[in-house]
């Protein structure tokens, strides 16, 4: 069985609004070593969990069938929706406890369909801990999102170390380096200088989150949240 690791990860400036997602997929070679290939998309408006899902159907559109996955995400949205919470719905009608409608149904019903052939292991990461995968397909989703142009990998990992490095050093400080962050809890709006300020307002709590590259983009988003409250 061909051993398969996938980092995804969605975006979308203003949620709604613009998206992008992307994804990193690791394949183990029966002769050893491993190839790697990064794969992103857009979409013109959007949501940040329509961006997540999309991000792993496509990874796991690239294993192949009867392969042993491990998808890793940052999204809890995501690894609690289809290891948990899709079997309720299914059940249910695709009805929630409250007799509402899933929403993202088409999304979850694609991913259980494109997941049915696979071993698929559903890995949550901390986001913004510096594991360089996560780092670097959230960078490939804010990107498509923004509409910047980036170069992505397909080759030998024994290549793509050095790529990334060359990346980075190509790439303008602003598209690695959040300008800030931005936290809502309980309808109050707050802007933090870093990811750890951040994640001290929001871990354990239904809070919103979302790390942002520019005055504008923070703008447009305060806005858009302050219009959804």
């Amino acid at each position: 069985m061909k051993e398969v690791t996938i980092y995804c990860d969605g975006s979308a400036i203003g949620n709604p609004g613009p998206g992008g997602w992307g994804f990193a997929i690791l394949i183990f070679q029966n002769r050893g070593g491993r190839t790697v290939e990064e794969i992103g998309g857009f979409e013109k408006h959007t949501t940040n969990n329509r961006m997540e899902i999309t991000a792993a159907i496509e990874g796991l559109k690239k294993a192949v069938k009867n392969s042993s996955v491990t998808i890793k995400t940052d999204s809890q949205y995501l690894v609690n929706g289809i290891s948990k919470w899709v079997y309720g719905w299914e059940r249910n009608g695709w009805k929630t406890s409250q007799k509402q409608d899933v929403l993202n149904k088409d999304l979850w019903q694609e991913l259980m369909k494109v997941s049915a052939d696979l071993d698929v292991t559903w890995e949550h990461l901390r986001a913004h801990s510096g594991i360089t995968m996560n780092e670097r397909v959230d960078q490939i989703a804010n990107s498509f999102a923004r509409g910047e142009k980036i170069k992505l990998f397909k080759g030998s990992d024994k290549d793509y170390k050095a790529f990334l490095e060359s990346e980075h050093k190509s790439r303008p400080a602003s598209g690695a380096k959040a300008y800030s962050y931005i936290s809502m809890l309980l309808g109050k709006i707050e802007t933090h200088k870093n990811w750890a300020d951040c994640e001290k307002r929001v871990k354990g709590q239904k809070a919103r989150f979302k790390k942002v590259f520019s005055e504008e983009e923070e703008l447009a988003i305060k806005k858009a949240w302050q219009r959804e409250k």
